[in-house]
């Protein structure tokens, strides 16, 4: 480009300046593309300031008017109380126990979200999971590694997943796409949810416990909240028993951990598949240390062919909000 064309290009920046954005801490798909993002919005990185939060905030307050957010990033109340031009909070997650949302419903400041695009990812991971700890794949493959097929011959029987009676809790998107997985292998799915879902034949529990003590393994794929913060307690990992599976791609605390790491130790349940976990990144080093359970690092959602589509739907709900149109993923906050 020759200086005539930087002049221009800088004269339309001053011109048509992009909208401000604000980012606490840099969500994965900020961090794999940002590039393409900046070509759009002008981003504040507080994370990248030496002032405390608080300031960094204060000297912006009256300039941001979008933050973007992810799923591990806490948007409290302070923070949007600091923000008094704030009229939107897209986040690249689609849980949404990080945003205190009942402040964003009483400032008026609008919360866009991932929505379904993470479904079937998510539950690809949840059939993954299961299949390893019920086959045992993870635990060969250290057999293998460690010398130990040589040494001491053959590994052990794994279980077989057809036929088994599959409990999901949470019955919304991704928990569908794990019963629609689930389905050909021949596993009789149960689930239990907020309401009974007419859409589906599956029989319903109104109770986690009540499904826990029906089925042989329990698949979480509902939300953190309120209700659902250590919803799998001590009652119903017994309920569960002995030969029981818990696979985990929802959300950390909504298995009481401590209480599942001592069923584990004490075998009053058969193993674990788990996505998430209460207190990241810090896994109890005893759940490290078991075989019979599986272990990934909250990556469920991570595929490069859903980051860029959430590229694009950060960007698209971004432009709606700064454009004055509807968001494409809007959170309904009168719910």
């Amino acid at each position: 480009m020759d200086c005539n064309g930087y002049r221009q290009e800088n004269h339309e920046q001053n011109l048509f300046p992009k909208p401000k954005v604000l980012v606490l801490e840099p969500p994965p798909v900020f961090i794999y593309h940002e590039d393409k993002l900046s070509q759009k919005f002008h981003f504040l990185k507080a994370w990248d300031s030496p002032l405390p939060l608080d300031q960094f905030l204060t000297t912006h307050a009256h300039s941001v008017q979008a933050i973007l957010s992810h799923g591990s990033c806490p948007v409290t109340t302070n923070t949007i109380r600091l923000l008094p031009s704030l009229g939107l909070i897209v986040t690249t997650s689609a849980g949404l126990d990080q945003i205190d949302l009942q402040e964003c419903r009483r400032r008026g400041v609008s919360v866009a979200y991932a929505g379904s695009l993470f479904s079937a990812d998510v539950a690809d991971i949840a059939v993954g999971l299961l299949i390893d700890a019920l086959r045992n794949i993870s635990a060969g493959n250290r057999y293998v590694t460690q010398g130990l097929w040589a040494n001491n011959g053959d590994f052990s029987l794994g279980s077989k997943l057809g036929g088994r009676k599959v409990g999901i809790v949470g019955l919304g998107s991704i928990g569908l796409e794990v019963g629609k997985r689930l389905e050909p292998f021949g596993c009789n799915i149960l689930y239990c949810s907020r309401n009974k879902k007419s859409s589906v034949s599956y029989p319903y529990y109104s109770t986690v416990c009540e499904l826990a003590t029906n089925c042989e393994v329990l698949i979480i794929c509902c939300e953190l909240n309120d209700q659902t913060r250590h919803v799998i307690n001590k009652e119903v990992l017994l309920a569960l028993g002995k030969k029981g599976l818990i696979i985990n791609v929802g959300r950390g605390a909504i298995i009481d951990e401590q209480e599942m790491v001592r069923c584990l130790m004490q075998g009053e349940i058969a193993g674990a598949g788990l996505d998430v976990f209460e207190n990241e990144p810090h896994v109890p080093s005893e759940l490290i240390s078991l075989d019979n359970v599986v272990l990934s690092p909250h990556r469920a959602v991570h595929t490069e062919e859903t980051l860029m589509a959430l590229v694009e739907l950060v960007i698209g709900n971004l432009e709606a909000f700064f454009s004055n149109k509807p968001l494409l993923s809007p959170v309904l906050l009168d719910e």
